[in-house]
């Protein structure tokens, strides 16, 4: 089932601006709320033309500018609360195993790690008052949910290649956190009735995927938007791909 209110953070380009073509053709949905740290740079966010869609700006690393968007949304969603957060915004910092490097490291996990914990605690009052819409233990995005857009390079299990000549150390260590992240919520918000899950999108021709990558956005959100409405309380707390097989912690 769609849900009726939804939040995409990083929405400016790549998977978040795709996830945003994708949504606007749900009609079910009342409203669209994304986020660029610089609207006016926005511009294919804004080429989108649709009175649902409202385009907001937001630091994620950024408290003051966090509380400014949670409120912003909280005006546009009134007395029904938030459907679904969708934490998509992050970056890729290179960093060898060799070459420590506090500030580097502390960025990738403050943006990718640290902001979306923040950024979902600040919007639990308005995910907890849809959930509480709604009666019994069914979870769903319709109802309240969480989703975090992770990696299969955030799999410890299926970590063969180690950094990888793409230095990936902070980047991996960054969305392991965050699938834990993402199966501690699941079992702290359990009577809040909040579903709580982690996607791969794959590997994607983004600025950050580069454009030998294997998949398109377009084949990518259309797979993962798909797969969001179809979640229940079996995914609760699940690492997943862009198609729901799940992956491996």
């Amino acid at each position: 089932m769609s849900p009726g209110s939804v939040v995409v953070t990083g929405a400016n380009r790549g998977i978040g601006l795709g996830l945003v073509q994708q949504l606007v053709k749900d009609k079910n949905i009342r409203h669209i709320i994304a986020t660029a740290r610089d609207v006016e740079k926005a511009t294919d966010l804004k080429a989108i033309q649709d009175p649902r869609l409202h385009i907001l700006p937001l630091t994620v690393t950024c408290d003051k500018s966090i509380d400014t968007f949670v409120s912003k949304v909280t005006d546009i969603v009134g007395s029904d609360g938030l459907n679904l957060l969708v934490n998509n915004a992050g970056i890729a910092v290179k960093y060898p195993t060799a070459e420590p490097n506090r500030a580097k490291l502390t960025e990738q996990l403050d943006v990718n790690t640290v902001s979306v914990v923040i950024v979902t605690q600040k919007f639990l009052p308005l995910l907890q008052k849809a959930a509480s819409k709604v009666s019994g233990d069914n979870l769903s995005v319709s109802r309240a949910a969480v989703v975090t857009i992770s990696s299969g390079l955030g799999s410890i299990t299926e970590n063969t290649t180690g950094s990888g000549p793409w230095a990936g150390l902070a980047y991996r260590m960054s969305k392991s956190a965050v699938n834990q992240f993402a199966k501690t919520l699941s079992i702290d918000l359990k009577d809040d009735h909040i579903l709580a899950v982690n996607f791969c999108p794959g590997w994607v021709q983004t600025d950050m995927g580069g454009p030998q990558a294997a998949l398109t956005v377009d084949q990518s959100t259309t797979e993962l938007v798909s797969s969001f409405n179809k979640l229940d309380n079996s995914h609760n707390g699940g690492y997943f791909q862009r198609n729901l097989t799940p992956f491996q912690f």
